[in-house]
């Protein structure tokens, strides 16, 4: 239990670490900043990564993601990988990937899997090899190990803990770990965006290496890319029969900047830029979203916000509703409950979205 330092309210719904309630992120947010910025400047201090995005007039200027970092001599950009090395912009390029990668078998727990080529065999027989789950086959798994927001409920932080590897990936030896079984390759983390160059070259190879066979490209992202390169991907997975999945964290700017240290505009903004390409390749679906319920924060109005954003674009966008697990900085919240979590999707339901999905129902807990 913890109490609001803003309106003193106590619940067991507010987390101490942040110790701001959602009344006062949505409706007194100009005075619990100051705040909300202390706690995640705390929690990047921990791990020696840059506070807030570099401006300096004089550093090189990254254009990889929303933060559009102006990064100065011998220092980094906010997702601390990328840094000004002697006047030039190092690392996150196409030979000196940051990640580690791993191989998934087919049908995997990928936020996609119950509505993806590789999961029920939609799109056979031009994007899938089996007409229904492709047991048999595996996804080629790959972590980035940089992110581009700072998410105080990230259930992938150990990253951070490890610090960066100074083993360096390049893309064709990336490219190289697709074999005859890999039918799909998914990139995600962290996030992909800060070492997105690398991550494009790399699908390229390996779809050139197997061009005369399937090979699904898959993103799973905050959406916080840069247009031009977030049209690249499109273009790959739309060719490919693979997926790019948006973790839609929240609707309400406030409540992101809170929760994720950075806005959400560029987010819904490119979803919104997504969205327009369904048409060209409606099966297997194109795009997706997902949502984790942080208990006490996202609420069924903010749920309601998210699916009514979605709907208004195209109601058949498959939207999946996450369980949340105690974690990283909010892990004093409860598990996300079960009969919450129902009832965001009848809310979702009511937003006219045809295609909803309780995703994690194993690790849905009791009511608070």
């Amino acid at each position: 239990m913890a109490r609001c330092i803003n309106c003193g309210k106590e619940s067991r719904l507010i987390s101490k670490p942040l110790e701001v309630c959602l009344d006062c992120i949505r409706d007194d947010f100009a005075k619990v900043l100051p705040h909300i910025r202390e706690v995640h400047n705390r929690t990047r201090q921990r791990f020696g990564l840059p506070l807030s995005p570099p401006k300096d007039e004089h550093g090189i200027k990254c254009d990889l993601c929303v933060n559009e970092c102006q990064i100065p001599l011998g220092k980094t950009g906010y997702c601390g990988l990328r840094k000004n090395e002697n006047g030039k912009l190092m690392d996150g390029g196409r030979e000196d990937g940051n990640l580690s990668w791993y191989y998934d078998g087919l049908p995997t727990n990928c936020v996609a899997d119950w509505v993806c080529a590789g999961g029920t065999g939609c799109g056979y027989p031009d994007f899938s090899y089996s007409k229904g789950a492709e047991y048999g086959y595996k996804n080629l798994a790959v972590f980035y190990q940089a992110c581009s927001f700072n998410c105080l409920f990230c259930q992938n932080w150990h990253y951070k803990k490890e610090g960066f590897s100074s083993e360096k990936t390049s893309s064709s030896g990336l490219a190289s770990a697709v074999d005859s079984k890999t039918s799909c390759s998914c990139y995600f983390g962290g996030d992909p965006a800060p070492q997105i160059i690398h991550a494009l070259e790399s699908s390229r190879l390996a779809l050139k290496i197997n061009k005369d066979r399937i090979l699904r490209i898959c993103w799973e992202t905050n959406g916080a890319e840069n247009q031009k390169y977030l049209k690249k991907m499109a273009e790959l997975s739309l060719n490919s029969g693979g997926c790019i999945k948006f973790d839609l964290k929240t609707y309400n700017e406030n409540l992101n900047i809170a929760l994720c240290g950075i806005t959400n505009k560029r987010t819904l903004e490119n979803f919104k830029f997504l969205a327009e390409f369904i048409k060209e390749r409606p099966k297997p679906p194109f795009l997706i979203a997902s949502t984790l319920l942080v208990p006490g924060y996202i609420d069924k109005k903010e749920v309601s916000l998210i699916a009514k954003f979605i709907a208004n674009l195209n109601i058949g966008i498959p939207y999946s509703l996450l369980a949340f697990y105690p974690c990283f900085y909010l892990n004093d919240l409860p598990t996300t409950s079960r009969r919450y979590t129902f009832e965001c999707k009848e809310v979702v339901l009511s937003s006219g979205l045809k295609n909803v999905r309780i995703g994690n129902s194993h690790l849905l807990g009791e009511d608070y």
